[in-house]
């Protein structure tokens, strides 16, 4: 489902009022980036493009999910350097500082994301961005699949990433509208659908090294593995039930927040390798971030890089297929 945002041309930006990314290549096949969602880990969305601009790899398409719609909004509005040098300076105490915590449909309110967004981007709307964008979520009670392609481009982004339980529905129009990730984590899909010749995929839940195959339990009563407790002289009546063990130290249980990021990240996981095994990009961009927490924004630094070295690794496979498709047009 395609959700074009009102017809109305309020907020038009003038000519010239928002910077090119990137001058087009004048012919060649038309590349499309799809940015996954992952939180915190999305920040090294940043340096992969950083990346591809620095090789010449100009797209012409940007569709995004989540923080990937964050950074590829962003991009696509000629702010990507603005956007890193936010991420650069947050800390522990800044990132708590940005959440506004409340009691509703959501632990965190998003008022003061939202004004950060709007102060940096404006009022500019996804229809006149420098380069094709697009963002996807999901619709509340339906669960379909809804893709931006015009209107506010704040309220774009923030539905993209309304993150269930975190951050309450954005609604636009006459539906309620969550993250986008419930539905297509890495929407390689929407860039083919929006003309994209080659399209290029960062995946944030990529990296092989977190993969790994299913574990079989098999049940062993540890307490009996524990020493009895010494035999004193007196002993109670109750002793007949059997030896006393001494009780095992028990696991820190985590916090509301860390169980609800970690499950909706499985779950992302799984989604992004079956949308991607039907519909697989030509080139994946997978950052090694499985050492990376999901709300270790703080950690951007170490995202970038993360994400320069993945796609500098790319770069070649990039060039080959960019090569092969320029022969068929």
């Amino acid at each position: 489902m395609t959700w074009d945002g009102p017809a109305s041309d309020a907020g038009r930006i003038g000519a010239g009022a928002v910077e090119p990314v990137a001058d087009p290549a004048p012919r060649g096949p038309r590349i499309g980036l799809a940015l996954g969602g992952g939180s915190a880990r999305g920040w090294s969305h940043i340096g992969a493009i950083e990346v591809l601009e620095e090789a010449g790899i100009h797209p012409g398409v940007v569709t995004g999910c989540s923080i990937g719609a964050v950074v590829g909004g962003c991009y696509a509005a000629g702010q990507l350097g603005l956007l890193k040098a936010f991420a650069l300076s947050l800390t522990k105490r800044r990132v708590v500082g940005l959440l506004d915590l409340r009691l509703g449909s959501g632990l965190i309110a998003g008022a003061r994301l939202r004004q950060r967004l709007e102060r940096d981007l404006a009022d500019r709307r996804v229809e006149h961005l420098a380069v094709r964008f697009a963002s996807v979520a999901t619709c509340l009670g339906t669960g379909q699949e809804v893709w931006l392609t015009r209107g506010n481009l704040v309220e774009a982004l923030r539905a993209s990433y309304a993150l269930p339980g975190v951050f309450p529905p954005v609604r636009l129009g006459d539906r309620l509208l969550m993250d986008g990730t419930l539905v297509n984590p890495v929407p390689v899909s929407l860039a083919r659908a929006l003309g994209a010749d080659v399209v290029i995929c960062i995946n944030l839940n990529g990296d092989p090294r977190a993969a790994c195959a299913p574990v079989i339990l098999d049940p062993v009563d540890r307490a009996a593995e524990a020493p009895p407790e010494p035999i004193r002289r007196r002993r109670r009546p109750w002793h007949l039930l059997g030896p006393r063990r001494r009780p095992l130290p028990e696991m820190p249980s985590p916090g509301m927040a860390r169980v609800m990021l970690d499950a909706f990240n499985i779950t992302q996981d799984k989604i992004s390798r079956a949308r991607l095994a039907g519909d697989p990009p030509d080139v994946t961009i997978s950052p090694h971030l499985a050492g990376m927490g999901l709300f270790e924004f703080h950690r951007a630094a170490e995202g970038i890089a993360l994400g320069r070295e993945a796609a500098r690794i790319a770069l070649p496979a990039i060039r080959a297929t960019l090569a092969s498709a320029a022969a068929r047009v």
